[in-house]
């Protein structure tokens, strides 16, 4: 009902149904003075997270005109569930955020669902101002209570010494690099010429700074004086690609209108013997 729901857009913060849909909301998250407001979100994983972050900021704006001066200080509390590897950037908006360990899955999505048919682990995670040693996971689905570091962590998620903490992030037991001096995944290995950890046939020779053309530090791509034959270079290849796809197009309609022809033929030859057998 119009009452108990807004049709809205999270990523500009538009109620479709104008003002009077925006005061059922404030109205929502301003009784009781706020009291027992949980927003719990889950966008789609290809929105970007600024604009997201820009409009959630206006919702708990709401939430507070309604709060005493005595309780400025509290926070809405919220739930965004968003892949693990957006992380630093939702922290980087919400620097109270913390992300919890559970995996969710989707019953109607055909990747980030439990058995057979979905991946093995989701990559998909709950990110929240609430302290993470108040939120209790299901011991019986895989997880449990790390006393070091005070939350709930997937069984594989083992606590390093080093780090002091569960380092994991995606489910997997992950390795301690001395060098990096930090937790790395399983599948990766230190780089001597990257100076970092990183798959073991990733690529060492491309620049990672200066110009994306010749490789040269001293400029960018813009003002780089290869910029005229890379472009005609480029040109020149989509032309010859171009001219590739045209060609395979057109011997594909060539090869179609024959076949057309021979059966066309093979029918008139057929309706001839006909009539000539019916005569």
């Amino acid at each position: 009902m119009e009452d108990s729901f807004c049709h809205y857009n999270m990523f500009n913060h538009h109620f479709f149904d104008g003002k009077a849909a925006l005061e059922v909301c404030r109205t929502f998250l301003q009784k009781d003075k706020g009291e027992g407001v949980i927003m719990v979100t889950d966008p789609p994983f290809g929105g970007l997270v600024e604009p997201l972050a820009v409009t959630f900021k206006k919702l708990i704006a709401m939430w507070k005109e309604g709060q005493s001066q005595d309780n400025s200080h509290k926070e809405l509390p919220i739930f965004w569930i968003f892949p693990y590897f957006f992380e630093s950037r939702i922290c980087q908006f919400f620097p109270s955020f913390c992300m919890l360990d559970y995996q969710v899955d989707y019953d109607n999505h055909a990747l980030y669902k439990h058995g057979k048919t979905g991946r093995k682990q989701s990559p998909v995670r709950i990110f929240t101002n609430i302290p993470p040693n108040k939120i209790i996971l299901p011991i019986e689905e895989g997880y449990r209570f790390c006393p070091l570091c005070q939350r709930y962590v997937s069984l594989e998620n083992q606590h390093c010494e080093h780090c002091n903490s569960c380092t994991s992030k995606d489910g997997r037991k992950w390795s301690h690099c001395f060098l990096c001096k930090k937790c790395v995944k399983p599948s990766w290995i230190h780089c001597n010429i990257c100076n970092h950890c990183a798959l073991p046939d990733h690529s060492c020779n491309g620049p990672k700074d200066g110009c994306f053309i010749c490789g040269e530090l001293d400029h960018k791509r813009s003002t780089c004086p290869n910029i005229f034959t890379s472009k005609k270079v480029n040109k020149a290849v989509r032309k010859q690609k171009q001219r590739k796809s045209n060609k395979m197009k057109m011997e594909t309609t060539k090869g179609q209108s024959m076949n057309h022809t021979t059966v066309t033929g093979k029918k008139k030859r057929r309706e001839r013997a006909h009539q000539y057998l019916c005569s």
